[in-house]
């Protein structure tokens, strides 16, 4: 089970964790609060993904959203990136809904 830190994240985005093959996504936020907002949506799911082949952090730095992927080959590395980039942007896309919904037209 995966420590849940008090913003949501996962994990500590300064260290990353170790498996012989690894990237760190980085995704760029307009703020530290829309940072740690998608920090905590994406965290949710750190546990919930299959496989032991690889593992993931996810936390925010400033004004990013870090996700931190490693990998035992670079299959699965593969994957993990794939599976990672599009939580984060079904994440970004209901973000946005949600700000349309509050900001009357």
């Amino acid at each position: 089970m995966t420590d849940h830190q008090p913003d949501g994240s996962t994990g500590d985005p300064d260290e990353p964790p170790d498996a012989p093959h690894a990237a760190e996504l980085v995704f760029d936020c307009e703020s530290p609060g829309r940072a740690r907002l998608l920090a905590r949506s994406v965290g949710q799911e750190v546990d919930e993904i299959g496989g032991d082949r690889t593992r993931a952090t996810v936390g925010a730095r400033g004004r990013s959203l870090v996700v931190d992927v490693a990998a035992e080959d670079l299959v699965a590395l593969r994957a993990g990136i794939n599976t990672w980039s599009t939580l984060v942007e079904v994440a970004e896309r209901a973000a946005a809904v949600g700000d349309r919904s509050r900001d009357p037209a």
